[in-house]
């Protein structure tokens, strides 16, 4: 298990937090002090006072807002359980370290930076497929061999940036499509920093 932090008992406080991390998820709202006492099956006021003064204290909760309890950018990070290898199997023991933000490992500038949709399979060989989000960060300077979101002849696409002696082009990550050369524009309107998807549960 992992450790505690500072002041916080031992596997209560815990579940409690990831009990009010489920709520917010659901909700983007965290309950008042009533609403806490019922979500965590609390009977007192004071029992909650007290749970809400601890999670303040390690960094989870703010009050800033009068009479509302804010989340902390320490409250949405996640647990990071460790490393899996892709190849053979190594033993399962779950290994509890820090917690990250995903946020902020995908973010690096939030002013500079949009989600995009994939549609179709022309990237499937870098292993981006329709329907993933790519985490693109805005700019017009030129990235050659990295995949952008590019511009050309007035349509969206995104691809690998190539250059040669006929100058940029586009190039699939699929044989069954055609390198791109624009016809009258190419622009440059990002550069993919990272991607995600979500499975069916």
């Amino acid at each position: 298990m992992y450790a505690m932090l500072r002041g916080m008992k031992a596997n209560r406080d815990d579940k409690h937090l990831d009990a009010l991390k489920d709520y917010f998820a659901n909700h983007k709202a965290l309950p008042s002090y009533a609403g806490i006492a019922e979500l965590l099956g609390m009977s007192s006021r004071a029992s909650v006072q007290k749970l809400v003064s601890r999670l303040k204290e390690n960094g989870y909760l703010d009050t800033k807002v009068p009479r509302r309890l804010v989340p902390t950018a320490k409250f949405l990070e996640r647990r990071l359980v460790g490393s899996s290898p892709a190849g053979f199997p190594s033993p399962a023991e779950e290994a509890m370290g820090d917690a990250i933000s995903i946020d902020d490992y995908l973010v690096e500038h939030p002013s500079k930076t949009v989600l995009v949709e994939v549609k179709g399979d022309s990237m499937v060989g870098a292993g981006i497929n329709t329907g993933d989000i790519l985490i693109v960060k805005r700019e017009s300077r030129p990235r050659v061999d990295r995949i952008i979101v590019a511009i050309v002849d007035g349509e969206f696409t995104i691809k690998h940036l190539r250059k040669d002696n006929e100058g940029y082009y586009l190039e699939p990550d699929n044989p069954a499509y055609p390198i791109i050369r624009p016809q009258t524009d190419l622009k440059m309107y990002g550069v993919v920093v990272g991607q995600f998807r979500k499975y069916d549960e």
